[in-house]
């Protein structure tokens, strides 16, 4: 089947600190690099270099058609990536020797995706495809209302974290993720505890803990462990984890399965600097003997 993805992409650019800096201060990083980033990038990749076959919805500026040819290089469909006048999205990231991050996110093109271009994707869509969405782009509500029209399953990444913006497509979703914040704050804005969402399947990642995946329309509840790993730079896991969930998905693996997958995948992420450059694909993990 297709995996869709309505999703950022963004110029990354990262620098390595001695600590993340505190309010006023001024740090100097002792290493910058510069690279492809934003969520729904990460995503594509980790799909595809799990085995999916993925064609990406989104935009990026007149300085960015590079982006977008290092999305057809790892083999993603980029006939629905389109060039607008604004500038691409970027990000500026820090990482501390501890392996955190803090990132701060400029939209850019990823703010002005037009309607008719998700249309024009998504008309091609079948029953039984994949559409993964993030909060990084405009166009989320239409296109989950339209892939639920097509009976395709829509997959949410609720990050950045906005209660408005999940509350709005939370009608037409089938899966959902989250980080452990995330799923605190959806609890505290809607009052309804991650099992009584009316959402087929949620999975909270839990960073180090592993994550947990709510049957919700079974009310089973499944704990996964983390693979211990020295960790380098926590940046991509997350997406690098979803992108893998879903590309096993896509393959017809049961839900425990893709998940066991993704949890090796992102453990390996975590090990090397920098974003969708660095996702690991199949090979890597095999080799590696994570698990």
């Amino acid at each position: 089947m297709t995996v869709y993805n309505l999703g950022s992409i963004n110029i990354d650019m990262v620098y390595r600190v001695s600590h993340l800096p505190k309010p006023g201060e001024t740090l100097a990083a002792g290493r910058f690099s510069q690279g492809l980033g934003g969520k729904g990038a990460n995503m594509s990749v980790a799909a595809a270099r799990g085995a999916a076959h993925v064609r990406h919805i989104g935009a990026v500026g007149p300085d960015g058609r590079w982006a977008a040819d290092r999305l057809l290089e790892y083999g993603i469909d980029t006939t629905h990536i389109t060039t607008s006048v604004e500038a691409t999205g970027h990000a500026v990231i820090y990482v501390d020797d501890a392996a955190e991050n803090v990132i701060v996110l400029w939209p850019g093109a990823n703010g002005v995706i037009d309607e008719n271009q998700i249309g024009t994707a998504l008309s091609e869509a079948s029953p039984g495809d994949i559409l993964i969405m993030q909060n990084e782009t405009s166009g989320q509500v239409l296109a989950a209302r339209m892939a639920r029209d097509l009976g395709v399953r829509v997959v949410y990444a609720a990050a950045p974290f906005d209660v408005d913006a999940v509350q709005a497509v939370l009608p037409f979703v089938d899966m959902l993720v989250m980080n452990e914040v995330e799923a605190a704050q959806l609890e505290g804005a809607l009052g309804v505890k991650i099992p009584d969402l009316d959402v087929d399947d949620v999975i909270v990642t839990l960073g180090a803990k592993g994550c947990r995946w709510y049957q919700n329309s079974t009310k089973l509840e499944t704990a996964f462990d983390a693979i211990s790993v020295d960790p380098v730079d926590t940046t991509g896991a997350g997406d690098t984890f979803t992108g893998y969930v879903i590309a096993g998905l896509d393959r017809g693996m049961p839900m425990a399965q893709a998940i066991g997958l993704a949890t090796q995948a992102a453990a390996l992420m975590v090990t090397r600097l920098g974003a969708a450059d660095v996702i690991p694909d199949l090979k890597d993990i095999q080799d590696m003997k994570l698990g």
